[in-house]
């Protein structure tokens, strides 16, 4: 359970403030609270990859597997998958209606900071695993991809 935070309530007079005017509240951390966070959460960051599925079949079925990564192609480094939006993780499957447009969000782990080019696999153990090659980074690491 998080502590709770102290509310602080500034008064300026002669600021253009009165006694009407809403007070200016500034939340308060304990300093434990701050001490107990790891820098390296508070530096770390994520890759979101936003896919859009063309349906052109009759009622696709798509899903992803834990086992899909970003794949650094100079160091060969994988940033693993976080989490999924709006698609089911393997073995459960989404269904997509006929002809329709389907975007889903994949967020993985950092690329390491020299990766200029990377590719997204689905390592998995049948075929038809979903495999982006060659996806060119770019400083929001903010990415649309057709799968």
């Amino acid at each position: 359970m998080l502590p709770l935070l102290e509310m602080n309530i500034d008064f300026f007079p002669g600021a253009g403030l009165t006694r009407n005017s809403p007070p200016k509240i500034k939340p308060l951390l304990d300093t434990e609270v701050l001490v107990s966070i790891d820098p390296q959460i508070l530096t770390d960051s994520y890759v979101y990859v936003h896919c859009h599925f063309d349906n052109a079949w009759e009622d696709a079925l798509l899903r992803i597997w834990k086992t899909t990564f970003l794949i650094d192609q100079l160091t060969g480094i994988k940033s693993a998958l976080l989490h999924a939006e709006n698609i089911t993780i393997a073995p459960l499957w989404t269904l997509i209606p006929d002809n329709r447009i389907h975007t889903f969000l994949l967020i993985f782990e950092a690329l390491p900071k020299l990766c200029t080019q990377f590719d997204l696999l689905e390592i998995i153990p049948q075929p038809g695993g979903f495999h982006v090659r060659d996806i060119q980074r770019n400083n929001n690491d903010v990415y649309h991809i057709e799968v």
